[in-house]
């Protein structure tokens, strides 16, 4: 649909919302006292307006919508992404295989 269709209330980086796993939906608090929420399967087709369920107000989710795309490909959501990722640079580095002399055992 057209921009000129919805009124945006705001627009929200998707590392600033919920996502829950039970529901499969991101969500955002709504000023009215309730939530904005968008599918899982809604933004991986692209969408990114996120509705409340209680009032008229809609905001517009912004997101990367081909990596998102790529990510659930493989089934990662992008808060396991992140966390995946700062996990890796937590783990210990690789020693230099040059560096040291390697025994063979007989």
């Amino acid at each position: 649909m057209a921009d000129e269709q919805y009124s945006i209330y705001d627009e929200v980086e998707i590392e600033d919302m919920t996502f829950d796993e039970t529901l499969q939906i991101y969500h955002y608090p709504c000023p009215c006292g309730d939530r904005f929420e968008i599918a899982l399967v809604d933004l991986a087709d692209g969408q990114d307006i996120a509705v409340c369920p209680s009032c008229s107000l809609m905001i517009r989710v912004i997101f990367d919508a081909v990596g998102f795309q790529n990510m659930n490909k493989g089934g990662i959501l992008p808060h396991e992404l992140e966390e995946l990722t700062h996990a890796q640079d937590n783990l210990p580095k690789p020693k230099d295989a040059s560096a040291a002399p390697v025994e063979v055992a007989a």
